[in-house]
């Protein structure tokens, strides 16, 4: 059987055929397409915050991309640009944190990156342009940026990335702290790209989007330590 890796969605509204703006629990396909591809079985999990029952059916779990995450979860008040939704914090951090305690096998995209960071104890920089001076990371509504990564060597992220370290990015918010974490992965301009769990079997982190281009080598270490 294809190991079963359930992905976190949004609930936005949507629009199809002579329905529209119906709140809708959706996931772009792309994450879908790159788990299956890997040899996986994809799984949509709407936010739920009532139990993380969900786990005993997964053999790991794929935190999606999606709007920020709340920051009273790391201590900080909201900034003008920061948008989280606070449904989909609390089904996810509760997954998370059930997650970690079964060393279930973890993979986390932009903002599945920053939940694992602030899960772990750490902390978000809320809009990157204050931080960093420049919009490299988001440079315009719906185009990637483009980095060269540099990663640690000898961790996990280093070996499966190999000489092909060129990344596709669309974030405002990033990781300041990763708390427990290890930040293996930085962009040219400091900010953490990559963090992992070396005490578990896969618990990792990526600030890019790899499921844009199927990139098998993340998807299929995740599939792999979920079979």
């Amino acid at each position: 059987m294809r190991p079963i890796i359930g992905i976190t969605s949004y609930v936005v509204p949507a629009t199809w055929g002579v329905w529209h703006d119906l709140p809708t629990a959706l996931i772009p396909n792309d994450y879908v397409a790159a788990v299956e591809q890997a040899g996986g079985r994809a799984v949509i999990i709407p936010p739920d915050d009532r139990d993380p029952d969900v786990l005993r059916v997964l053999d790991g779990l794929l935190l999606a991309g999606g709007p920020d995450v709340e920051p009273g979860r790391y201590g900080a008040e909201p900034e003008p640009l920061t948008e989280s939704r606070p449904e989909r914090d609390a089904g996810e951090f509760l997954l998370v944190r059930h997650a970690l305690a079964i060393d279930l096998p973890i993979l986390g995209v932009c903002r599945g990156m920053q939940v694992l960071a602030v899960a772990a104890g750490g902390t978000l920089h809320q809009h990157l342009p204050d931080a960093l001076g420049h919009e490299r990371h988001r440079p315009a509504p719906g185009v990637y940026g483009e980095h060269e990564a540099r990663f640690e060597g000898g961790s996990m992220i280093a070996k499966l990335m190999g000489d092909d370290v060129a990344i596709h990015c669309y974030h405002h918010q990033g990781v300041a702290d990763a708390g427990t974490l290890t930040v293996t992965g930085r962009t040219e301009d400091g900010l953490a790209e990559a963090i992992e769990d070396q005490d578990r079997r896969f618990v990792l982190g990526v600030q890019w989007h790899p499921e844009v281009i199927r990139d098998h080598r993340l998807f299929g270490a995740l599939v792999e330590a979920a079979g």
